[in-house]
């Protein structure tokens, strides 16, 4: 592969399938969201290889390391080739948390709670209001 190459932080966080489309990527450089070697970066900040990503999509701050810019988008599968995942599995289990500040998360599929589950849904609630 090609050594120097000029590849922008938003095209490469696009190509690698961190956000679905480059103005999303763009958009979270210029808030502040993306983070190379602890420092915010603008959306045409070109990335080196070996360089640590900080990428915050609330409520989890993931962090990568690039093995090599690409410029192109690569399917699912290849995208390991590229970057490393170097997230914590604390980080991780954030995603899974099911009640949070009194909302109470259903999966999805399982239709309407029936009167016993509206009743726990309740109590949980009313629990939680008394912390």
């Amino acid at each position: 592969m090609e050594e120097n190459r000029n590849i922008r932080i938003d095209k490469f966080l696009w190509s690698v399938r961190l956000y679905k489309t480059r103005s999303i990527a763009s958009d979270e450089c210029r808030k502040g969201r993306i983070l190379i070697n602890n420092i915010q970066v603008k959306p045409s900040r070109i990335v080196l290889k070996n360089e640590i990503l900080v990428v915050k999509k609330l409520p989890v701050i993931f962090t990568f390391r690039v093995i090599e810019p690409i410029e192109n988008r690569v399917s699912a599968k290849l995208v390991e080739q590229f970057i490393e995942d170097l997230t914590s599995e604390e980080e991780k289990a954030k995603l899974n948390i099911k009640q949070v500040g009194g909302i109470v998360y259903r999966d999805k599929g399982t239709g309407r709670p029936t009167k016993k589950e509206r009743r726990l849904i309740d109590k949980l609630r009313d629990d939680s209001n008394d912390l």
